[in-house]
This record gives structure tokens, C-alpha cells and sequence, in this order.
């Protein structure tokens, strides 16, 4: 089969030939139909996790997937050939269930959940990590009516779906997204949309918010960014990155709570997302389809992307 891998920590992507896996026992063979990039699956190639988590190489790239389940291994329950499921598999050692492949065998008790009808894989497979990081993270501020909010990167997968979770809850949202996203924040309901390339953030959030803001999620920002802007949380407020770079005691000292994001996967968050989606009561980021051959260059450029890309077979 094709994958996408890398043979040591910070080593370039390439198209590899490898052999098919076979389900081994609780393990289930999954042909992956669609794979959505995240910032993450860089982050881990390039070593970012190797603290964290144990590798194997060559590392398969990728964490989300949607894809049909094609064979079972023995002792598998819940999950039979035939079934169209989707999910996040960021599990040890990183690389051994990477999703920038044409199969991948997984242990059945993965956070899978069934992609329900209405639903296709190609969206499917934009909502395990950025859905579920967003939806993790609104849940997790409640309540937010009447705070406001600025969201660092909101144009991005993540920040596409907090906007319109953070707004439908009633927040004041300010957006952080180039200005030819502005359209796009809008209709997400944030209520301003902050261009950092046109207006430094902290100032433009100084002026508009001078006795500072409630919440501050953080999707983009380095270290030294990220400690600037939550200057601008007021006491009792909370300030979140997904980039695991918020010092937390200096934060308490100010009266902030500091959060460095992780998710927590499972399949009762992914079925969620996947109903809401459903029932248009959030709306996914806009799609670029790209196939494994194109993902080498595509995932070696720097850069914030816009919306999501996904991988298709």
C-alpha cells in the first residue's frame, strides 16, 4: 500500500511503498477513504511529541480518517466489515496507526464511532481533532453567554468550529482570521474579526476591549505571543493554548486560569459532533481535496492553513 512517512524524527515526508497490514486479534483492517491534515501530524514528525509518546518508524503519518472497516481480526465485537466509520487514532507508538495510508489496522477499542447517513467520509474526516477540540473546549467554558471571546487562528480547522460553537452560546467573539476570511467569521457569528498582519492583536484588543477580555483561546501563537495577549484576560477569565505554551503559575498569579489543551477523545464526542453536523447546527470549514501524492509538498510549506485539507484515496 502507499502511505505517507518519515524515517526519523525531523526527516522529510515521501510516498512509501508498504506492506498491508493484517488485523491481529481485537484489531480491526480500516480502508481509508478520507484523511485530514492537522498542524499536529508535523508537530509529531518533527519530534514535538517524542516526550510525550513513544515512535516507531517508519512513521505513517496522520491521526483522522474515515474510511470502511474490511476485515476483522479475531475476538472483535461492535465494529464488522462493511461498516463506514470515523475518528482519531493518536495512539503508541505514533506512526504504527498513522492515517496518510491506504489501510491502517487499528485495536477495535480505538475512538471509532459510525459515520451516521447524511454525513460523508470526506466531512467525516475534517471532525475528529478539530471538531473535537473545539466542541472539547466550548463545553469546557461554559457558560459563555455574555463573556468575550477572542480566538486566535479562527479561520483555521479548529477556530472554524469554536467561532460558531463560542457565538451559538452566546459569546461576543472576536475573531482572529485574515480579513479575506472576515465573510466567513461573520457568518460564523463572530462579531469582529481582527487581521494580526494588518493590526497587532494586543492592540487591537486593547482598544476595543480596555477593561480586557473574559476568555482568550489561543490556536496559533508561540510562546512569547501567547503570554503578551493574555495581558489582556482579566481576573477570573481564562486563557487557553492547544500549543502547550501557557505558563500556568505566572498566569494564576494574575488571577488567570492557564490551560494547556489536550483532548480527550471518545467515541461520545465524535458521535456528537457528527449529529451536529448532521442537523447543520455547525457547519464545516471549507474543504481542499488533495491526494496522498500531493501531500509531501503540501505539508513541508510553513504556514497557517485556512480551513481544512483532507486527503482523499
Amino acid at each position: 500500500m502507499h502511505a505517507i512517512t518519515v524515517s526519523d524524527y525531523g526527516a522529510g515526508p515521501a510516498v512509501t511503498e508498504l506492506p498491508r497490514p493484517r488485523p491481529k486479534p481485537g484489531q480491526v483492517l480500516i480502508a481509508v477513504q478520507a484523511a485530514g491534515l492537522n498542524p499536529m501530524d508535523m508537530e509529531i514528525a518533527n519530534g514535538g511529541w517524542k516526550d510525550r509518546m513513544p515512535a516507531t518508524f517508519p512513521m505513517v503519518l496522520g491521526v483522522d480518517l474515515a474510511g470502511i472497516v474490511e476485515e476483522d481480526g479475531p475476538g472483535v465485537a461492535g465494529l464488522e466489515p462493511g461498516d463506514l466509520v470515523f475518528g482519531q487514532l493518536l495512539i503508541a507508538p505514533l506512526g504504527s496507526a498513522g492515517t496518510y495510508a491506504e489501510y491502517v489496522a487499528v485495536s477495535a477499542d480505538a475512538p471509532l464511532a459510525h459515520v451516521p447517513a447524511g454525513l460523508d467520509p470526506v466531512t467525516a474526516a475534517t471532525l475528529p481533532t478539530a471538531g473535537g477540540t473545539a466542541m472539547a473546549i466550548a463545553e469546557s467554558l461554559a457558560p459563555l453567554a455574555g463573556k468575550t471571546a477572542l480566538i486566535v487562528g479562527a479561520s483555521g480547522g479548529v477556530g472554524s468550529f469554536l467561532t460558531q460553537l463560542a457565538a451559538q452560546a452566546g459569546a461576543h467573539v472576536d475573531a482572529g482570521a485574515p480579513a479575506a476570511e472576515a465573510g466567513r467569521m461573520k457568518r460564523y457569528g463572530a462579531a469582529e474579526t481582527i487581521d494580526r498582519a494588518a493590526t497587532p492583536l494586543p492592540d487591537a484588543v486593547a482598544r476595543a476591549h480596555p477593561d480586557g477580555i473574559d476568555v482568550l483561546v489561543d490556536l496559533a501563537s508561540d510562546g512569547r505571543q501567547f503570554a503578551v495577549l493574555a495581558r489582556h484576560v482579566r481576573r477570573g477569565g481564562t486563557a487557553i493554548t492547544t500549543r502547550y505554551v501557557a505558563d500556568r503559575e505566572m498566569l494564576a498569579r494574575a488571577g488567570v486560569t492557564g490551560v494547556n489543551f489536550q483532548l480527550p477523545m471518545t467515541v461520545s464526542l465524535l458521535d456528537r459532533l457528527a449529529a451536529a453536523v448532521v442537523a447543520r447546527t455547525i457547519t464545516p470549514p471549507p474543504i481542499t481535496r488533495i491526494s496522498l501524492d500531493e501531500v509531501p509538498a503540501l505539508v513541508s510549506r510553513q504556514g497557517h492553513a485556512e480551513g481544512k485539507t483532507v486527503i482523499t484515496m
